[in-house]
């Protein structure tokens, strides 16, 4: 019998430790480039990825058996690791940002008993990624998890949220003059920022953020959910399931949150899982600034620029929730030399859950949100158009002018 791997993050305790294991593997050997970023929503498998590209590059082959890697991988090959995670940085300040990506950096080297001189951090990335080379004589793999963390963190300040902005910028520059010594790059976050305010020294950057080919490598598919996860799916209605937490998408097979399936397995109830694991605040208060007409956002059509570049200088709500996973691509045209796009929410539990806290925010009084809540419902289901006249009176005269 297999274990759900509910706050299990990393591959080899999945592994070793016996938990059901969705394989993703076969995705590795896609990665023929040397520079890649892929965004996802938070609580998607980003983090998992990554420490599967780790093992894959360490050449821990033993892990790998039974799954598509084994059999599809050079294993005498072993490359050093330069593996951080930015949520773990202290962005609220410029000092306590560049001081953790500083003991990044110095636990790296600790760790391979590599000596750093150089001060400035810029320089001390740039002086790791060498001796690490020149140390192992093999190039070296860089994988950065939720590089955006420390703006996100701070977005609502945004003169902060510049200012760190910049200092990653810099960062993130000495990949460039690096290139000779690297294997392979690969940063994942929740936000696409332009390439002009994070990565300007990375042309050849490839974002697979919606590439097809790579619209699977997070999430659970139809197939792979009812495969893997069979033992436990059969106490449930497949069609519920579907409803309640599939349908994310990037131009490729929908699929479902891992957080959300594997909690519904364990508590056996359906429930808002991923949603409340953190609040929309700032995008509600962004919605109310700009008056947005909430209805439009079941049936969005926007331009690819609006999908891929968020910059704290100019925030359009729709990025925002595209990128957070509050929207998601249900439809893709070409109208003359433009990409088009349609985003709406992906399942029951965002547009439930969106809708619910936008009224709370609205409307303080949580026992008056519950009230107007059942009150909508049972009035629509029984066709009660003047009970319904009714509650939507009493709602907006309650709303704060």
């Amino acid at each position: 019998m297999k274990y759900l791997p509910i706050g299990i993050q990393t591959f080899r305790d999945i592994i070793d430790g016996g938990f059901y294991y969705v394989d993703k593997t076969q995705f590795i050997p896609k990665l023929t480039s040397k520079y890649y970023f892929l965004s996802r929503p938070r609580r998607f498998g980003k983090f998992l990825f990554l420490d599967t590209l780790k093992e894959a590059f360490s050449g821990n082959k033993e892990l790998f058996k039974n799954l598509y890697l084994y059999d599809n991988w050079d294993w005498e090959k072993r490359y050093p690791i330069i593996r951080f995670d930015l949520s773990q940085a202290y962005p609220d300040t410029e000092e306590n940002l560049i001081e953790s990506l500083k003991s990044f950096l110095d636990d790296i080297a600790t760790l391979h008993h590599i000596k750093l001189t150089k001060r400035l951090i810029p320089l001390k990335f740039q002086e790791l990624i060498q001796k690490l080379y020149e140390k192992y004589n093999q190039k070296v793999v860089v994988l950065i998890d939720e590089y955006d963390k420390p703006i996100l963190d701070v977005i609502e300040d945004i003169e902060k949220a510049k200012k760190n902005r910049d200092i990653l910028k810099k960062f993130f520059e000495i990949l460039k003059p690096s290139d000779p010594y690297l294997k392979l790059v690969f940063l994942t976050g929740v936000s696409r920022f332009s390439k002009v305010s994070i990565f300007s020294g990375l042309n050849q950057l490839n974002d697979i953020t919606i590439d097809p080919n790579f619209a699977t490598v997070c999430g659970y598919t139809q197939s792979e959910l009812e495969s893997v996860f069979e033992d436990s799916l059969k106490d449930f209605d497949k069609n519920k399931v579907k409803e309640w937490y599939n349908g994310y998408a990037w131009l490729g097979e929908s699929v479902y949150n891992p957080f959300d399936i594997l909690l519904l397995f364990s508590e056996k109830r359906f429930k808002a899982f991923w949603f409340e694991t953190a609040t929309p605040t700032f995008l509600i208060k962004l919605l109310q600034k700009k008056k947005y007409f909430i209805p439009e956002i079941e049936n969005l059509e926007v331009g690819e620029e609006i999908l891929s570049n968020l910059d704290v200088d100019n925030i359009k709500i729709e990025n925002l929730l595209f990128q957070a996973g509050y929207l998601t691509i249900k439809d893709y045209k070409v109208i003359g030399s433009k990409n088009v796009f349609k985003l709406s929410f992906p399942n029951l539990e965002v547009r439930m859950s969106f809708n619910d806290f936008f009224l709370g925010y609205i409307i303080e009084n949580s026992l008056l949100k519950d009230k107007t809540e059942i009150g909508l419902i049972e009035a629509f289901e029984n066709k009660q158009v003047e009970k319904l006249k009714d509650i939507l009176h009493r709602l907006f005269a309650s709303i704060p002018h």
